[in-house]
């Protein structure tokens, strides 16, 4: 990682020091470091492939005409997704509010991951995707940049211009739903509104029915969870 944090400060300075193909160089290593988690932040808040695609490219052409006023390289992660924060914030204040909540979010499937490979088995990582478009927009970014990005309160203060307090409760509190929201599914494994296997579904049907016996009253209907 300080071998990591070295190289990119060199990169930036070479690419906001000087002009011509070196700088250029530069900077698409830079790029090329980024992108992927800068597109994956975007797709995570606006649940739309072609908006995160649109909006990544802006969001590096900004850094690159930018990258001069940057006084510290060491800032440059927060620096960068303080941009993609406004970018996309800037896209949604252009959509009308009626139509933005109207709208359902694009099924993405990104998985939830660690060390880039899959950490939870489908039914869970779909499950998470839906959990975190139920949140408020503000706890699903800084659950976001917390857990997915990997940036500490401070960081993710200066991203998102709020003290860290805040980015505390958002966090701490999204969680607490997320829990919530989840705890059926680590359980059973399968989401809430998943309908149950048909070996499930017959256990459950002769359970009803024993019950039904013993206790010689009528089964009440009720939907299977």
């Amino acid at each position: 990682m300080i071998f990591r944090a070295v190289e990119d400060a060199d990169l930036i300075r070479q690419a906001g020091g000087r002009s011509g193909p070196a700088a250029v160089e530069a900077f698409n290593l830079l790029v090329s470091r980024w992108e992927k988690r800068v597109y994956n932040y975007l797709l995570r808040i606006t649940a739309n492939r072609e908006d995160a695609l649109d909006l990544t490219q802006d969001v590096f052409l900004k850094a690159y005409q930018n990258l001069r006023k940057l006084d510290d390289p060491g800032r440059f992660a927060p620096w960068l997704y303080r941009i993609a924060h406004n970018e996309a914030y800037s896209l949604f204040r252009k959509r009308r509010p009626e139509a933005a909540a109207e709208a359902e979010p694009e099924a993405t499937g990104a998985e939830v991951t660690v060390g880039g490979s899959s950490a939870f088995p489908i039914e869970l990582t779909l499950a998470v995707s839906t959990a975190l478009n139920r949140l408020s927009p503000d706890q699903r970014e800084a659950v976001v940049l917390k857990i997915y990005q990997g940036f500490k309160f401070e960081e993710i203060s200066e991203i998102l211009q709020c003290p860290v307090s805040t980015i505390k409760s958002r966090v701490y509190t999204a969680l607490e739903l997320l829990k919530a929201e989840l705890a059926p599914v680590t359980r059973t494994g399968r989401a809430p509104s998943e309908e149950p296997p048909a070996a499930d579904q017959a256990g459950a049907v002769r359970c009803a029915r024993t019950e039904t016996l013993r206790n010689n009253v009528s089964p009440m209907s009720r939907g299977v969870s």
